[in-house]
């Protein structure tokens, strides 16, 4: 029976990844590298900044890199606060889980100021039991620890609980925590989410077929 259901941020809650993708094609294009929608799919999108500088710019030092993830992040809520967006079909969602008393969690890669200012921007600061980040762990999606310390937090099994995830790192991670997984294809297809283990893919929350699993029924 279903106890929880759990969400990523970035490109799972909100449609915050368009955002993020101008904001690395301005910065990292100012380091000589150009940035197209593909990359950004599978180099950037639902990893750490710190991964993602090791991966891009390694010659950088911790403090440079410090300051390159500190400048990304304001740049990225200066934009965001006229820009962001729930995904489709989120609030009803939430309102039917609060309605029915099940857990909730978000599990994110995201840094706390933006997690912070995400979650208020859209109104949601209040709507969750427990808020995990990657950056408070010893290790971050796409490593299971996020989802299982969120399923710690709420004494379930994984079977007890849902994930929804729009990235590979994060359907990797929750798959690998044993946890029931819908894909949301903010950034790929339907093919790559399955492929990865989610048991769905969907582009929104309006998506019928989410009855199939017990919601919004």
């Amino acid at each position: 029976m279903l106890q929880a259901v759990l969400f990523d941020l970035d490109g799972t809650m909100a449609d915050s990844d368009p955002i993020h993708l101008g904001v690395f094609q301005v910065m990292l294009g100012e380091q000589g590298l150009v940035v197209d929608e593909a990359m950004f799919r599978d180099r950037i999108c639902g990893r750490t900044n710190q991964a993602i500088l090791n991966d891009l710019l390694p010659h950088f030092s911790q403090a440079e890199a410090l300051a390159f993830s500190e400048a990304k992040e304001q740049r990225f809520r200066d934009l965001a606060r006229s820009q962001l967006q729930p995904v489709a079909g989120l609030m009803p969602l939430l309102d039917w889980i609060q309605a029915r008393g099940l857990g909730t969690a978000v599990v994110t890669n995201a840094p706390r100021l933006n997690a912070e200012f995400m979650l208020q921007g859209l109104g949601l600061s209040a709507r969750f039991d427990h808020i995990i980040l990657g950056e408070d762990l010893p290790r971050a999606k796409p490593d299971p620890l996020p989802y299982q310390t969120a399923l710690d937090k709420l004494g379930l099994e994984p079977s007890a609980a849902l994930v929804f995830e729009d990235s590979p790192s994060g359907i990797q991670a929750a798959v690998a925590a044993g946890i029931p997984t819908v894909g949301v294809m903010s950034n790929h297809g339907a093919e790559r989410l399955l492929g990865l283990g989610a048991r769905m893919a969907i582009a929104n929350f309006t998506d019928p077929r989410l009855a199939e699993l017990g919601l919004l029924t």
